[in-house]
C-alpha cells in the first residue's frame, strides 16, 4: 500500500470545519500555515501535491453576516463568490511564503461527467503540476446547483485523485479514522487501521456526522474510498485538527488506510480499453514505431481518419493493414483531425485557426491492444 511516505502524487482534502472557525466565521490562519509547511516539505521530497479545499461558503457567510444555519441556494452561491476570493488569497499567501506558486481550479460535476471537460481539467492540472504549481481545487459553488454538484468534497477529492492519477488521497477529518461504531456514542468502538476492501459491512458501520460547515460524514468518506481505491489510489482518513497534520501522519499518527485495488496507470488504461471505439486513425510506419516505444500520437504520423467523433471520444489506432494497435481518447474532432493529419504540430494553429494541443492522442490517454487482451 502506498502510504504518505511512499506516495509520489498526493491529493489532500481539507474540510470547512478545519479551515474556518465556526464561532467567528474566520479562517484559522495558524493552522493553515502549519498545513502549508507540511505541503512544502512534501514537495521538497519530490512529491506532487494537489489540494482540494472547502471553505468558500463558510468564509463568505461570515463576511456577509449570514450567521449560522442553513442558507437558501442564492445566498449560498453569493457567500461562495465572496468567500472564494479570500480563500484563494489565503492559499496564495501561505504557499508564497515557501516560494510555491498556486493555481485555482473550480469544477462542477459536469466537468467529470462530460469526457471533453474531464480531459481539459486533467490536462490543466497536469500542466500546473509539471510547472511546479500547486493546484487548489474546489467545487464551483457560485454556479453549482443540486443537479450539477458533487454534494460533498470527499467525493470531489476522490474524483480529483482519479483525474490526476494520484497514488495517495488524504482526507483530513475531525476523527482519526474509521471505527467499528461511532466513538462519540459507543465507548467500546474500536479503531480500524486498515481496510483492504470496501465491503457492504464497512459501508454499514460508516455513520454520518455532519455539521453546517460540512456536507459529509464518515459514510461520504467511505464512499470516496470506493472511488479512489478502484482508481488505484490508497486513501487515508486521519485527524486534521492538530497542527502540522500531514507531518503527524508521516510520523505515525493514528489513521485508517484504504488499500488501492490496482495502480492509477492500470486503472486508467482499463477504463480507456473498456470504451467502444467510434472512429479509426490509421498510422504510418513511423507512428506505429512511436506507439510501440510508448510515445504519443502526433498528427504527422496519421494517414487517414474514419468515423465521426468529438474531442475526448474513444478511437482505434490502426496500422496500414487495419490491425488495431491501441485505443485512445482523441484530443480533436474527426473534422479537425482530418484537416491536420500528416502535418507537423507547429502547423496546427495555422490550419485550424486556434492554438490546439500538439498531439492527437496523448500516451496517457491510450491503452494498447495487447493490454486489453491481457486484461480480459
Amino acid at each position: 500500500m502506498a502510504t504518505l511516505n511512499e506516495a509520489e502524487r498526493i491529493v489532500v482534502k481539507i474540510g470547512s470545519a478545519l479551515l474556518v472557525d465556526r464561532e467567528k466565521g474566520e479562517l484559522r490562519y495558524d493552522w493553515l500555515r502549519s498545513l502549508i509547511a507540511d505541503i512544502a516539505d512534501l514537495r521538497k521530497q519530490g512529491k506532487d501535491v494537489v489540494i482540494v479545499s472547502s471553505g468558500s461558503v463558510a468564509l463568505g457567510r461570515g463576511i456577509l453576516g449570514f450567521g449560522q444555519g442553513g442558507l437558501p441556494l442564492e445566498q449560498a452561491q453569493a457567500a461562495a463568490s465572496v468567500g472564494q476570493i479570500k480563500l484563494a488569497r489565503a492559499y496564495e499567501e501561505a504557499l508564497g511564503e515557501h516560494g510555491i506558486l498556486t493555481g485555482q481550479v473550480l469544477v462542477t460535476l459536469d466537468d467529470s461527467a462530460d469526457r471533453k471537460r474531464y480531459l481539459n481539467s486533467r490536462a490543466t492540472m497536469e500542466t500546473l503540476l509539471s510547472l511546479g504549481v500547486t493546484p487548489i481545487v474546489n467545487e464551483n459553488d457560485t454556479i453549482a446547483t443540486d443537479k450539477i454538484r458533487y454534494g460533498d468534497n470527499d467525493r470531489l477529492a476522490a474524483q480529483v485523485a482519479m483525474t490526476v492519477a494520484a497514488d495517495a488521497l488524504v482526507l483530513l477529518s475531525d476523527v482519526d479514522g474509521l471505527y467499528s461504531a461511532n466513538p462519540s456514542l459507543d465507548p467500546t468502538a474500536t479503531h480500524i487501521p486498515t481496510v483492504e476492501y470496501v465491503t457492504p459491512e464497512i459501508l454499514a458501520i460508516a455513520g454520518d456526522a455532519a455539521s453546517i460547515y460540512s456536507r459529509g460524514g464518515m459514510k461520504t468518506k467511505v464512499l470516496a474510498a470506493q472511488i479512489a481505491t478502484q482508481a488505484g489510489c490508497a486513501m487515508a482518513i486521519t485527524l486534521g485538527s492538530v497542527m502540522n497534520p500531514l507531518k503527524a501522519l508521516q510520523d505515525g499518527a493514528r489513521v485508517t488506510w484504504f488499500a488501492a485495488q490496482t495502480t492509477p496507470q492500470a486503472a486508467r488504461k482499463n477504463w480507456i480499453a473498456s470504451m467502444k471505439s467510434i472512429g479509426v486513425m490509421t498510422l504510418d510506419d513511423g507512428a506505429v514505431r512511436a506507439l510501440q516505444d510508448g510515445r504519443s500520437l502526433l498528427p504527422a504520423g496519421v494517414t487517414a481518419i474514419s468515423g465521426v467523433f468529438g474531442r475526448g471520444d474513444p478511437v482505434t489506432l490502426a496500422d496500414q493493414r487495419g490491425n488495431a494497435l491501441a485505443y485512445g481518447l482523441s484530443r480533436y474532432t474527426s473534422d479537425e483531425a482530418n484537416r491536420i493529419k500528416g502535418h507537423k504540430s507547429a502547423e496546427i494553429s495555422e490550419i485550424l485557426g486556434f492554438d490546439g494541443r500538439a498531439v492527437l492522442v496523448h500516451r496517457d490517454d491510450m491503452a494498447t491492444h495487447d493490454q486489453e487482451t491481457q486484461d480480459e
